[in-house]
């Protein structure tokens, strides 16, 4: 059997039940395709966001594809951290004016009050917490 046909199969055997609860919160393991998420506008180009609902965990997880012409913006309560998982090779990303290049497997943390876009096309995958609230996103 091909390698492809093999992890098909072996991909096919696995059970999809729900998950069992977790041991100590009662909460239950969730598994998300990200690509499968209603895309929403955001300053930056288009996000699929994950996990608003879940009281156990204090954020959401983004996939963002960035477009050319993010717009600069800062958040007051916000912490993000940005994972670069591809980008065009002069992709960089400003942080209050200081322009950084970027590549594949590059993470960012920004804190609240720092102004950032990124600069270049783009996907990153964006964890922000506490849950993100479009009503703290500011521009000047």
């Amino acid at each position: 059997m091909g390698a492809g046909i093999e992890h098909e199969a072996k991909f096919a055997e696995l059970n999809f039940a729900k998950p069992k609860t977790g041991r100590f919160t009662g909460a239950s393991a969730e598994v998300v395709d990200l690509t499968r998420l209603p895309p929403t506008p955001c300053p930056c180009g288009i996000a699929r966001r994950a996990f608003a609902d879940r009281d156990e965990f204090p954020g959401t997880v983004h996939l963002t594809q960035i477009t050319k012409d993010a717009r600069q913006h800062y958040h007051r309560e916000h912490t993000e951290v940005y994972v670069v998982l591809s980008c065009q090779p002069n992709a960089c990303i400003e942080l209050d004016g200081v322009a950084t290049a970027v590549k594949p497997q590059t993470a960012v943390l920004i804190p609240p009050g720092v102004r950032h876009r990124a600069c270049g096309e783009m996907t990153v995958m964006i964890v922000c917490t506490p849950n993100f609230d479009p009503a703290d996103e500011f521009f000047d």
